[in-house]
């Protein structure tokens, strides 16, 4: 296994099958303009690759929040279906962890679908803490 961070459209755009495992009702163009507005913002990903094939993703963007200070936000965090519970998450997580230090973040936080119960625990696990509820309202 080995992790690469990725900057560029041309090298996200691949791996849109991941992401419609954890968004199906993105559409391969939708993907597409998201990644535009998303990378004029300092979107980053990082994915995990055996060979070819990319085993699980997370994006990333560091920003500044009056609450949080500046913090890394994991984004869109997802392992293939069948690649889950092999430690690729563990990995992603402490090579974010470590990028946040080393950018000089204060907090690392994500997002996580309530009914994603599995991937909570996960998280407490890696020392992440419930702080609150992402509230939204579709315009």
């Amino acid at each position: 296994m080995h992790l690469q961070v990725l900057t560029q459209k041309h090298e996200m755009l691949p791996l849109y099958p991941l992401i419609h495992q954890l968004s199906p009702s993105v559409t391969p163009e939708r993907y597409t303009q998201l990644l535009d507005d998303m990378l004029a913002h300092g979107y980053r990903m990082v994915a995990v690759f055996e060979g070819d094939a990319c085993l699980g993703l997370s994006g990333f963007w560091v920003i500044t929040k009056i609450y949080s200070g500046k913090y890394l936000e994991m984004d869109n965090v997802v392992v293939a279906a069948d690649q889950r519970s092999k430690g690729i998450g563990k990995v992603m997580c402490d090579f974010l962890l470590d990028l946040a230090l080393r950018e000089g973040c204060e907090t690392l936080m994500l997002d996580a679908y309530l009914e994603n119960e599995k991937a909570h625990a996960f998280y407490e696990r890696e020392g992440f803490i419930k702080r609150g509820y992402h509230f939204i309202k579709v315009i």
